[in-house]
């Protein structure tokens, strides 16, 4: 297989760590940067991954590399074509996406910011919470144009309606499609006139209090 590129996973949390090591599996990349402010984590993490080379049969490298909030370390991530930011901090019981808006709007726009000096041609994405409100951000710190900044967040939530009405229906998931819009957040919107299980409307499956 043919590879080429670079892509930096921002945050080596749970759902960083996650992303790097589909990507590297998935071997269409060269390298795969992954970064974090823990000192030390993202090397063991990337090194993890890239001791599994032999056995997942795949050859793109997993870089780790420690950064701070002042800048250092983003050299490892110049160049990149794709940068996917993982970074903020999680929700915690009781939360919603937007009481986190406060902390990870800094997080954000300081990442946001570095990735834009050190690459500015690469596509952004962002995953971090509440989506909407930082995805805006990281397109007004990077400056870069609006479509090469996008959010995660329509497609995971259509493909969560989507498990729960498979798993309601004990049917395949291929068999179900459904549609999700807006916000990624409380205001997010399923449209069940819009899903089908093997072709026929939804509400020939289930009734509208289920």
């Amino acid at each position: 297989m043919s590879r080429s590129g670079k892509v930096t996973v921002v945050g080596a949390g749970f759902y960083g760590s996650t992303t790097a090591l589909r990507l590297a599996e998935y071997d269409i990349f060269e390298s795969v940067v992954l970064t974090d402010i823990l000192d030390g984590k993202p090397e063991g993490i990337a090194l993890d991954i890239n001791q599994s080379r032999s056995i997942e049969g795949f050859e793109s490298r997993v870089i780790g590399a420690t950064t701070t909030a002042e800048g250092k370390g983003y050299e490892a991530t110049a160049g990149s074509d794709v940068v996917i930011i993982t970074a903020g901090l999680p929700r915690k019981p009781g939360m919603s996406r937007m009481d986190l808006i406060g902390v990870n709007a800094g997080i954000v726009r300081g990442v946001a910011e570095n990735i834009a000096k050190h690459s500015p041609n690469a596509v952004l994405i962002v995953v971090s919470n509440p989506l909407d409100e930082m995805t805006a951000l990281a397109q007004i710190a990077t400056k870069f144009p609006y479509q090469r900044v996008m959010g995660q967040a329509g497609m995971l939530d259509t493909a969560r309606f989507t498990h729960f009405v498979a798993e309601k229906l004990n049917v395949p998931v291929a068999s179900v499609k459904t549609l999700t819009l807006g916000s990624h957040g409380e205001t997010m919107v399923p449209i069940p006139s819009r899903c089908t299980v093997d072709g026929a409307a939804l509400s020939t499956k289930l009734s509208d209090t289920e």
